[in-house]
């Protein structure tokens, strides 16, 4: 699962997200722990109204809470999700030694390094997993079309 910091990035890159059952989020207010809630028939739904899509909380799953507007939401996006939303400028995913210079150490001494397009050239992009190696490519190519 990507880091809060990353997905709150990529929410701030305009990344729409559009609920769907097997969504992981947490609640992205400071009054609010870090719980982090997947989205399923049974326990968390998201319910469309004309003044937008409310994330409904059904049964006992947080005794507080019984639903929260998708604003309040922060979707943290699995890495099939974030690989798909790379389409095209995915160009590879493998393992690497750790080094220092990528700061990105796992207990068994490896990293990720992904290759993406970005602005029409090849850049890699490295995490301590592959999910935030995703993240951090899809973040850039949101940001180079914002451009």
């Amino acid at each position: 699962m990507i880091s809060i910091e990353l997905a709150r990035a990529l929410r701030d890159s305009d990344l729409v997200w559009r609920p769907v059952r097997g969504d992981n989020f947490c609640i992205d207010r400071v009054e609010a722990d870090a719980e982090i809630y997947t989205l399923s028939d049974m326990t968390v739904e998201a319910h469309e109204f004309s003044s937008g899509t409310v994330l409904g909380f059904n049964g006992t799953t947080e005794w507080a809470l019984d639903s929260v507007a998708l604003d309040d939401a922060l979707w943290l996006p699995r890495e099939d999700q974030l690989r798909e939303l790379l389409g095209m400028a995915f160009r590879s995913l493998e393992r690497v030694p750790s080094i220092e210079a990528i700061g990105a150490v796992r207990l068994d001494g490896s990293a990720y390094r992904l290759t993406a397009v970005v602005a029409g050239e090849p850049r890699a992009f490295e995490a301590p997993d592959a999910a935030d190696a995703y993240a951090r490519a899809l973040l850039a190519l949101l940001d180079d079309l914002a451009v």
